[in-house]
């Protein structure tokens, strides 16, 4: 069911209708299953310092949507979760936003991927809702609808605040990747409150070290 979204946005997180995720916005009764949340600019697509406002601006980072075709990533819930700031400064259409994601989402499963949902904060930095990374409530969100089980789960992101938002959702493993501003990120202070967490150079390599070491447990339950 399409949550309708009023004109002022309340301070909180819009789960993205997609027709053809059928798992998005149900409760599971049954088993729990590990997830890997993903960031989207700068993991999947690229990022622009002025937005990416409509699709004909994204830029695809190939390697990113080829990894979601490994054999081994059918075993995890793959949860996208991204802030869009653009929309509540009145820069991007909801619409729009929406629309970058179904597209991209209909790209990745063209190409033999999965999503099994799209979780976006629309909020402004100073409008202080929940659901801003590095805040935890899209990954908690996500986590209640899709029946995740957070403690063997994984966060990959370009960003501090992407693995700080892992933690804070008692994600088990976060992840840093240099590409978008990952590299950036890295020049810069670690966040005191970051536990630990694992580099890699790009989402390919990320993916080569959760199956090699936490595919066996994902399979389990």
């Amino acid at each position: 069911m399409r949550r309708l979204i009023p004109k002022l946005i309340p301070i909180t997180c819009i789960p993205i209708d997609i027709v053809f995720l059928s798992t998005l916005g149900r409760q599971y009764n049954g088993p729990m299953y590990p997830a890997i949340f993903l960031d989207r600019d700068g993991v999947l697509i690229e990022n622009r310092s002025d937005y990416v406002r409509e699709w004909s601006q994204v830029k695809i980072i190939p390697e990113a949507i080829h990894a979601l075709s490994f054999t081994p990533a059918k075993n995890y819930k793959i949860v996208i979760v991204t802030n869009q700031s653009a929309i509540g400064r009145g820069l991007v259409l909801l619409e729009n936003a929406e629309e970058i994601n179904r597209r991209l989402v209909s790209l990745i499963h063209h190409h033999g991927g999965q999503v099994d949902g799209v979780y976006m904060c629309p909020h402004k930095p100073d409008d202080d809702c929940f659901c801003r990374k590095p805040k935890p409530g899209l990954l908690l969100q996500a986590a209640k609808e899709l029946s995740v089980d957070l403690q063997r789960s994984w966060m990959i992101g370009d960003a501090w605040s992407d693995v700080q938002a892992g933690q804070r959702a008692g994600v088990r493993h976060t992840i840093l990747l240099k590409t978008g501003r990952g590299a950036e990120q890295l020049l810069q202070p670690c966040p005191e409150e970051i536990t630990g967490h694992l580099i890699f150079d790009n989402l390919p390599m990320a993916f080569d070290a959760i199956f090699s070491t936490g595919n066996a447990e994902a399979i389990q339950a």
